[in-house]
């Protein structure tokens, strides 16, 4: 492809506000231009009016505005959209079918099953995408060893893309395929997706169905084997949804784009930028891989300006606009993933890990019991922040405008309702005298001082509040960085901050400064800097196709063919766009992975040359276990490598190469003028530079501010700022100012603390899932980690597992009050009884205390909590449902010093995890190497936390963290107390009482009673389970700590606010719970139970009493099945709860758990069962006026005979309707044998299961709410946007939405 010498070469990324053009002159001079994207009133589209004034402005030739724009002077145009990211987000796509194998019309419905926001009692799910659904009678089956299922006739039998075999079960019937499709289309429906089970390995029944929908006139086909065929059904079936929803979207886009220009563009090369940092050609351009097509140019420009300019130092991107805060990595290579969630929607397919973590400039700012929030709450585009004059709310921005960082004289005249107006200072002063006034009246309050250790609290200034949100939001923004650093071994503070977009300048010093950066990058085209990255980008042409093979030498030859077959179709694309051999690069990546793990790493091997011990592309063995080492802290020699894919990245160089260089400064830099702007000493002289006038060498102190048309940039105190030798700006970060923090409450640090003792259980977390070995705690992420104050009392915790939150803190005032003084530096303690804090047996929480020198006695405590898969006991798993006593479920830990002075106890350890063995029909752990190995990571990850404890008081004093601790602790009780005395004062003006009082029922009779008596003057209640059954022979007790964590858990929903879960939840809070009860059993009884059941009962009486919403299915579904060479667990779905103006979500799971589902092609593949059916459960929700969700049914097929454990609830005992609400319908378990007989299993039995039995779960649905006649059911508007937060995407997002799916 040769470069389009003598001619206007255009970059524009259309973003969702403002369109920004980078254009290269043909005298090699470049230009950029900034306008909206949307003005009906003066253009019709923006790229295309963006050309149209470069070309007549330095041609000097017309270019009329309403005629087709000549392209005789263009050599070629490059783009990136977010017209698909909004379409997905507003759900304005093309109306799509979806036609699903049998048995699956619900399956993208349910999905993983997990809730998206853990204490939002209405679970919103975005809708899916399709409008109809059309279920097809085929399967075809992976065909397994061992597999004994009786055979019924013969079955074709085929090979799979991967290499295996597969049976076809049932056989395509096109012309009843046909006969549905023809109906679609009578309805106006002409874009088709298709997902059939096993067809990313056999694809024939999909391109059949494929050839029949074109011949019929769909308009758009997606086919999930040609659009991503990776194996794993749900997320495979979202992206080939959105491929077909989007991509007509987009061509219909593409068709107005081209026709503003002469022949539309017949003889210019038009790119467009894709997912993945690559450029592809605007007929090849489709849905599936457009959703980042707009932030991904940004990495692309910070990845090639930046990298370079550091030494070859490791880059974050930090993208900050006015709706949006993206973060990313560069080190060299770019960082992909290869599953993420835009809009609700997972797409399988590469994309840059860009990370969206904040709202940017349009964050709202908040206060609330105390303390300063920012966002996750955005102004949007519009109405936008106050000082844009059309009503909107107080803002990041504004707070910037209000310590004088922003310059309203700099700003052109776009704002106000006729977009003719300046930024309005006076209304944003205006609003925050408001706010400041609210502030100070709450610091003068009783609620106030009665958290305070001093008898009065200064008030603030309107100065120090902006300054507060300021730094609040920096920490917030701090917290992702770490986390996406840190999560793979890297150390935040080497890297460089690579600066861009309109608002990031503003807060590049401080956020480096925080992250202990001492460099930030800011490129000369920062604030256009995505268009200026499509300039610089490759034309990238990708192919992938899965694979099952081993990585080992019988398999080379294999793979090595595989490659070059891939290589040549990657490299004939690009040589027929007219790239010559010179121009082509490709790079290969295996998608690896230990077998038995779920852990997949797509690796490359450059840098790894290949060798007689490795394939022909290069040692991907050392290059796979060099990463995880790096990422998870250890290796597993003895285990074979598999791979699941392999992917070929072919590139064809085109991106152009900047010429320019500054000026050379001749004198100082001269500021154009000099103001007042705010910063922690207060107001400063501050001079004031446009970047346009600085030339190389120039070097400015701050305090400074830098303008240019597109961007502002913040100098601050203690910083410089230097222009190179290209024009771009290069700040040193100066050492931190910290000013001395007194133990005195100060509102703004409130936050700040809370963000950081947050962010050391978030680091905590990491170490532990890098370090452990299991898949529970490294893929499923069963943990928490916290921080406790030196009483015991909960400080912070992460991940917020509900049956998690109350009982790490019994678990550490167990120890203070058992071992008291008998605890020294380098002790850690290992316990999991339920009379110590513990939850259920393979709960092993793991504690360390904090000691600071000159003090005797522990200043904290940090512990960390994971799910161990094998404790021993009368089943695999330690979770058995027939279990009658405490020591069949497994080993007893109650004090037990896992380290005595820094030495880890392992022959002790091992001894006690083979203890159970002594019990009749038990056995120890069946997994010794597994429990050490995270027994070891858990202590790893205390350490961490010790040493970030540490450091904290090394910055502070201990006086002041403690006192901050405690402070936030009290910010948790004072928002707990908001909400009882709101709860009374409805409670009193409707009944006059201020007592409520609520029961439900076990499955076997068992009553939960409560009775809640509210102080509505102290904001206080009591919670008298008195009443409650007597402790159970069987595993449905639960110990204390499972009733106060799931009192914390309704709590924190009845709060209906983010608040820090701390002890303070509990502080107005007297629980009395009856000894001997089911909620507070005797030492040795059988819990198990308790743990995943009775805990969902607790939350139902709770809310009743309460009359919050009617009940959900209280049932995790506990299903459990294996044998001597497999062993499988699973959680299933129900019905959610309906509530006062909500329907219940069908199909999910509520409350007490989150877990997510195994997706059904990975279980039919990995264990021997086939899934016959996945689907929602049609009317077992209670019918009201707002109606329940529904439950699911499940049925399972057994190749080979297995033992299959049954632990549920609700199968005789409906979840409760509300005011006039039906109750919704039981679950049932039925097994169907062999021989035709069908059998009710109960709600919890261990039964022995042969080849072709079917076990049937038929899930319970959800309590309806208010009467069925005042129902209004006409049809309700469609929600326009999902919600009035950032669309949150990324690896960090998908790692904490995994951490809350447990």
């Amino acid at each position: 492809m040769a470069e389009s010498r003598g001619k206007f070469d255009f970059a524009i990324d259309r973003g969702g506000t403002f369109t920004d053009v980078f254009a290269r002159l043909p005298d090699g001079r470049e230009r950029v231009l900034k306008l909206l994207s949307r003005d009906p009133q003066n253009y019709n589209d923006a790229p295309t009016e963006g050309i149209r004034r470069i070309l007549e402005e330095e041609s000097g030739q017309a270019f009329p505005r309403d005629e087709p724009v000549n392209t005789a002077l263009i050599g070629w145009i490059r783009m990136g959209t977010t017209v698909a990211t909004n379409a997905l987000l507003e759900r304005e796509g093309e109306r799509t079918a979806l036609l699903v194998t049998k048995g699956f019309r619900d399956l993208l419905h349910i999905g993983t099953q997990a809730r998206p926001k853990l204490f939002d009692l209405e679970v919103v799910v975005p809708e899916v995408l399709y409008e109809e659904v059309i279920e097809v009678d085929e399967r075809v089956v992976l065909r397994q060893d061992g597999c004994q299922l009786p055979t019924k006739g013969a079955k074709r039998i085929v090979t799979g893309g991967t290499g295996d075999s597969l049976e076809v079960w049932k056989e395509l019937n096109l012309e009843q395929v046909e006969k549905d499709l023809l109906g679609v289309l009578s309805r106006g429906i002409t874009s088709l997706a298709v997902l059939l089970l096993h067809s990313y390995t056999w694809s024939d029944h999909e391109k059949a169905v494929g050839a029949v929908a074109r011949r019929l006139g769909f308009a758009q086909v997606s086919l999930s084997s040609e659009v991503m065929p990776m194996v794993r059904a749900v997320p495979r079936g979202y992206t080939v949804c959105a491929d077909a929803y989007l991509t007509p979207k987009i061509h219909h886009y593409l068709k107005g784009f081209t026709a503003g220009f002469k022949d539309g563009l017949k003889d210019v090369d038009v790119l467009f930028m894709q997912s993945d940092g690559g450029l592809t050609p605007m007929k090849r351009f489709c849905g599936s891989r457009a959703i980042l097509s707009g932030p991904a140019g940004g990495v692309v420009g910070y990845a090639i300006t930046s990298y370079s300019q550091v030494e070859n130092q490791p880059v974050i991107g930090f993208d900050m606009g006015g709706t949006s805060t993206d973060v990313s990595r560069y080190a060299g290579q770019y960082e992909h993933v290869f599953e993420a969630t835009t809009a609700g929607v997972t797409l399988q397919a590469p994309q840059l890990d860009i990370n969206t973590v904040a709202a940017g400039g349009g964050s709202r700012l908040f206060f609330r019991s105390g303390m300063f929030v920012v966002g996750p709450e955005s102004a949007g585009a519009h109405p936008g922040p106050t000082c844009y004059r059309k009503g909107g709310p107080l803002t990041v921005t504004d707070a910037n405008l209000a310590l004088g960082r922003l310059l309203p004289s700099f700003f052109p005249n776009i704002f106000g309702p006729g977009e003719n107006e300046p930024l309005s200072s006076e209304e944003t002063m205006k609003h925050f005298h408001e706010l400041t006034q609210e502030i100070n009246l709450f610091l003068s309050s009783d609620q106030s001082q009665s958290h305070n250790n001093n008898s009065s609290i200064s008030a603030m200034s309107v100065e120090e509040v902006a300054m507060g949100f300021i730094r609040v939001a920096n920490e917030a923004m701090c917290r992702p960085i770490r986390a996406l650093t840190q999560a793979k071994g890297h150390d935040t503070s080497q890297h460089v901050l690579a600066c861009f977009g309109g608002a990031g300048g503003q807060h590049a010093c401080s956020i480096a400064r925080e992250l202990g950066m001492k460099t930030v990058f800011i490129h000369k085209y920062s604030g256009v800097l995505s268009a200026y990255g499509l300039a610089l980008a490759d034309v990238v042409e990708e192919v992938q196709e899965p694979c099952s093979l081993k990585y080992e030498q019988r398999s080379f030859g294999e793979i090595d063919q595989r490659v070059e077959q891939l290589s040549k179709r990657c490299h004939g694309t690009l040589r027929a766009r007219g790239f010559t051999r010179a121009q082509l690069s490709s790079e290969v990546f295996l998608h690896l992975r230990y077998q038995g793990t779920d852990c997949a790493l797509m690796v490359s091997a450059a840098g790894y040359p290949s060798n007689g011990r490795s394939c022909g592309s290069g040692d991907f063995r050392s290059a796979f276990t060099k990463r995880y080492l790096k990422e998870f802290g250890f290796t597993i020699p003895d285990r074979p490598i598999v791979v699941d894919d392999i992917r070929v990245r072919g590139c064809g160089r085109s991106g152009i190469k900047s010429v320019y260089s500054s000026k050379a400064g001749q004198r100082r830099a001269q500021p154009v003028t000099r103001t007042k702007c705010y910063f922690e000493e207060g107001y400063l002289d501050t001079s004031v530079y446009l970047w346009e006038e600085l030339a190389c060498g120039h070097c400015i102190q701050g305090p400074a501010i830098i303008i240019d048309k597109n961007s502002t940039i913040l100098v601050e105190p203690c910083c410089e700022a230097r222009l190179t030798e290209g024009g771009d700006v290069c700040l040193t970060v100066g050492s931190d100012r910290r000013c001395l923090l007194g133990t005195e409450l100060n509102t703004v640090q409130l936050s700040i603390f809370s963000h950081r003792f947050m962010s050391i259980a978030e680091q905590m977390g990491r170490v532990l899932q890098r370090t452990s070995i299991s898949t529970n705690i490294k893929e499923r992420l069963d943990f928490s980690c916290a921080v406790f104050g030196p009483d015991g009392g909960l400080v912070s915790n992460a991940p917020h597992i509900p049956v998690h939150l109350g009982a790490m803190q019994e678990t550490v005032q167990f120890q203070l009050k058992t071992l008291g003084t008998n605890l020294e530096d380098g002790d850690v303690i290992l316990s999991n009884h339920p009379c110590a804090g513990g939850s259920h047996l393979p709960d092993l929480t793991v504690i360390t205390p904090v000691f600071w020198k000159g003090v005797s006695a522990p200043v904290f405590f940090v512990a960390s909590r994971g799910h161990h898969a094998d404790i021993g006991g009368i089943t695999p798993g330690s979770m058995p449902p027939h279990s009658t006593s405490l020591q069949q479920e497994g080993a007893v830990f109650t004090s037990f010093k896992l380290v005595t002075g820094g030495v880890f106890q392992e022959e002790a350890v091992t001894e006690a995890l083979m203890a159970p063995a002594q019990y009749p029909d038990c056995s120890g752990t069946r997994n010794l190497h597994d429990n050490l190995s995270d027994l070891r990571a858990q202590v790893a990850a205390n350490r961490r936390g010790s040493l970030l404890v540490g450091e904290l008081i090394d910055s502070y004093g201990l006086a002041v963290v403690q006192a901050y601790m405690g402070y936030i602790q009290s910010n948790a009780e004072l928002a707990v107390r908001d909400m009882l005395r709101d709860f009374a004062r409805r409670r009193r003006q409707q009944t006059g009482s201020l007592e409520v009082e609520s029961e439900d029922f076990m499955d076997d009779g068992t009553p939960i009673r409560l009775r809640v008596k509210i102080n509505e003057e102290e904001g206080s209640a009591a919670f008298d389970f008195t009443g409650t059954g007597t402790e159970v022979w069987g595993n449905c007790n639960a110990p204390r700590a499972i009733t106060l964590s799931a009192l914390i858990y309704c709590l924190r929903c009845m709060v209906g606010q983010d608040i820090p879960l701390n002890q303070g939840c509990l502080a107005p809070i007297k629980v009395i719970i009856p000894p001997g009860s089911i909620l507070q059993p005797s030492q040795d009884a059988a819990v198990v139970g308790g743990n995943v059941l009775t805990s969902q009962r607790i939350v139902d009486v709770i809310f009743r009493a309460f009359e919050v919403c009617a009940a959900s299915q209280g049932c995790m579904n506990n299903i459990s099945f294996g044998n001597k060479t497999v062993g499988y667990y699973e959680t299933v779905a129900g019905g959610a709860g309906a509530g006062p103006c909500w329907n219940g979500r069908s199909g999910v799971h509520c409350h007490m758990t989150n877990t997510r589902i195994t997706d059904p092609e990975i279980l039919e593949k990995r264990y021997p069962v086939i899934l016959e059916r996945f689907s929602l459960r049609p009317g077992s929700g209670g019918v009201g006026k707002y109606c329940g969700g529904d439950g699911v049914i499940r049925k399972l097929l057994f190749r080979s005979t297995v033992l299959l454990s049954v632990l549920t609830e609700r199968r005789s005992s409906r979840p409760y309707g509300l005011h006039g609400g039906e109750d919704g319908a039981a679950g049932l378990n039925q097994l169907h044998r062999a021989d035709g007989r069908i059998l009710n299993l109960g709600g919890k039995t261990s039964i022995s299961l042969h080849p072709g039995d079917m076990f049937c779960l038929y899930s319970p649905g959800g309590g309806g709410y208010g009467r069925e006649e005042d129902a209004d059911r006409r049809p309700q508007a469609k929600r326009r946007r999902l919600n009035e937060t950032f669309p949150e995407r990324g690896s960090l997002f998908e790692y904490r939405m995994a951490q809350e799916g447990v």
